[in-house]
């Protein structure tokens, strides 16, 4: 056979190859980057089969086909890396194909596949990483990757084999789909087949599913899919996409409250609150002398986890998940993430003679009515002497005067209580309760500038916002934090005095600061008139306000939107002028209160014409609005904005 036909049959085989390959096809009719503006890959498809057993075991599936559509996104694909905590999960990369632009078709070699430490910043409990390299790729190289996967997210109690694979509330599933991505998807299928004596319940949120069942094998087989899927645009403050996008809930489990019962049944029988004699030593030392009411024990042990059980999750073994470490570990290595802080409030309160339950939540989105596992965060509830149930988070309150983080406000939770219950949810908490006021008074002289003071205070969110630049810095850095905050809008401030009480002594009350300064050139003088911004209202201490950092250029909004909290703010000044002045421009005053937000504020020039007066109040009733709210947010943020940002211009008389 010459050289030349043996070319020939070759490539007969590889054009005969390629026709038999129904990703070819699907590749070559996919697109490119002109019809994907902005996206450097497509997924061509995602599919994942689960196969569910009577254990709650689950195998997964997963066959997704990319193609490259830009440099930026042949670089994002350089790597398939898959994670997962071995405690809980096993997991395999089974294949890779890539089929390059020009034709060639190659398979790599899965004995290159990688298995190493996941990286890892706070929690620390052994997750890891399988990785294959595929090297260099091109626009118009396409890549297809077959998974698998059997476990679930969370590690329990470790047993025999597959024992350790099998979800922490065993005979049941879950899962949780999203169907929405940063890059473009042409169709997306999830498959899961259960045994047909297992009772599913799904809804799809946010969107539309195709969806199909029928029986097969003994098992009924559940579809899900939808096509032409984009990425969501970014809208400052927008909530998680898991609030906004679609995505399908499928539970075995009946109700919530068969949730909380197994919640509670697992570490009551774990003992992970059993009350050690030297856990109960530390208890009545803490409260000793101080603790007259009820609610003093409560504060009190709550502070203390809070501040002395550092946040750091190191890896312990058996036990991860939802099962909570037992108090005297906690109490021992004095660290550990949200659960272990709770149950070790858990247990201190006990330990005290209160009745304490651990509770579940999910910081950062919402938690739908599916009873599929949305959680990621533990917290505690103590019952009072009348009855009812009082959260306490001991993760979130760090020198905080709260108890409950007013930063979980319109967040859902459920409670791990003997007697069982629903999903609830966290209400408003009142603007009143996070005030931040600075009351200030100051002296323009004929050169233009200024000495003043000021005295500032703050309550819950809003004290936890600016107690922070004390709390979480080294001593010696305290007032450069402050100096810098004003130093941020006035550069050339010197201050003169600075008064504070001992920031960590939170449970004295509201913080105070109380400042005097001196800023040469505050004002511009012409020879008929002067310009400036008065300190109080020209954004000093913005960290207390989060509002005053959204864009509200536009006038709609496209999804909900979060602040910090709900917030007053309540900003007065008193400014002796160095002369009789009248007006020149004087930022409009403006008063206006709806559901949401509100806003009053104005400038009054003295009838002497040597005295101005400013004064501003804000309302932020929510932490998270709806997209309806965004005209009455809109409105408060944009009066407080131009406060801020309008001179006054007055003239000599």
């Amino acid at each position: 056979m010459t050289r030349k036909l043996s070319g020939l049959i070759a490539l007969l085989f590889l054009t005969i190859l390629a026709q038999a390959n129904p990703q070819i096809d699907l590749i070559k009719n996919a697109g490119n980057a002109g019809d994907y503006p902005g996206s450097g890959k497509l997924i061509i498809f995602d599919s994942t089969f689960s196969d569910v057993q009577e254990s709650g075991l689950t195998y997964v599936y997963t066959h997704r086909l990319y193609k490259v559509l830009t440099s930026k996104g042949a670089l994002d694909l350089s790597t398939i890396t898959y994670g997962y905590d071995p405690l809980s999960a096993y997991v395999e990369i089974r294949k890779v194909i890539i089929y390059r632009n020009t034709g060639e078709i190659e398979e790599l070699d899965i004995n290159t596949v990688m298995d190493y430490p996941a990286p890892a910043r706070a929690i620390y409990w052994g997750a890891s990483e399988k990785m294959i390299e595929l090297g260099r790729l091109e626009p118009g190289d396409a890549v297809e990757v077959f998974l698998f996967r059997k476990g679930f997210t969370y590690a329990l109690l470790a047993g025999d084999e597959d024992d350790k694979y099998i979800p922490p509330m065993r005979g049941h599933f879950y899962d949780i789909i999203e169907f929405w991505s940063r890059d473009p998807i042409l169709e997306k299928v999830y498959q899961t087949a259960v045994p047909k004596d297992k009772l599913v319940q799904y809804d799809v949120y946010n969107g539309e599913l195709n969806s199909s069942a029928w029986m097969k094998d003994g098992k009924m087989i559940y579809t899900f899919s939808k096509k032409d899927i984009s990425s969501i645009p970014y809208e400052q403050g927008r909530l998680a996409l898991s609030d906004i996008a679609t995505k399908l809930l499928i539970s075995s489990s009946p109700d919530w409250y068969a949730k909380s019962l197994w919640f509670y049944n697992v570490n009551e029988d774990f003992g992970s609150f059993d009350v050690t004699p030297e856990v109960k030593q530390k208890v009545d030392e803490i409260m000793k002398g101080k603790a007259k009411t009820e609610m003093d024990s409560i504060s009190l042990l709550t502070h203390w986890v809070a501040d002395e059980i550092r946040y750091s999750g190191i890896p312990m073994g058996e036990g991860e998940g939802y099962t909570l470490h037992k108090g005297e570990m906690t109490f021992l290595d004095r660290c550990g993430v949200c659960k272990d802080k709770a149950g070790m409030l858990v247990t201190m309160l006990r330990a005290a003679g209160f009745e304490s339950y651990p509770a579940m939540t999910m910081a950062g989105s919402r938690i739908d009515y599916i009873p599929a596992d949305q959680f990621n965060h533990s917290v505690t509830v103590v019952k009072l002497r009348n009855g009812k149930y009082k959260l306490l988070d001991p993760t979130w309150v760090p020198f905080l005067r709260e108890l409950w983080s007013s930063a979980e406000q319109q967040q859902n939770y459920l409670l791990g209580v003997p007697e069982g219950a629903d999903l609830s949810i966290t209400p408003l908490s009142p603007p009143e309760n996070h005030y931040f006021r600075i009351n200030g008074k100051s002296v323009i002289n004929k050169d233009g500038s200024l000495e003043g003071s000021l005295v500032l205070e703050a309550e819950g969110q809003s004290d936890g916002a600016i107690r922070g630049m004390f709390t979480r810095s080294m001593k010696n850095s305290w007032e450069q934090n402050v100096e810098r905050e004003l130093k941020r809008k006035f550069p050339l401030m010197e201050i003169t005095k600075m008064q504070y009480e001992n920031p960590y002594d939170y449970m004295a009350g509201p913080i105070k600061l109380e400042i005097s300064y001196y800023i040469p050139d505050f004002a511009l003088i012409t020879n008929d008139e002067m310009i400036f911004t008065p300190v109080v209202v020209s954004g000093i201490f913005m960290r207390a306000m989060s509002h005053m950092y959204y864009n509200v250029d536009k006038e709609e909004r496209a999804y909900p939107f979060r602040d910090r909290c709900s917030r007053l703010v309540e900003l007065y000044e008193n400014i002796k002028l160095p002369a009789k002045l009248s007006p020149v421009y004087i930022p409009e005053a403006e008063a206006f209160c709806e559901s949401p937000a509100g806003f009053e504020g104005e400038y009054k020039l003295s009838k002497s014409g040597n005295g101005l007066m400013v004064n501003e109040k804000v309302i932020l009733k929510k932490r998270i609005y709806e997209k309806e709210d965004w005209d009455a947010f809109r409105r408060a943020v944009s009066a407080q904005q131009k406060f801020s940002n309008e001179p006054v211009i007055l003239k000599f008389n």
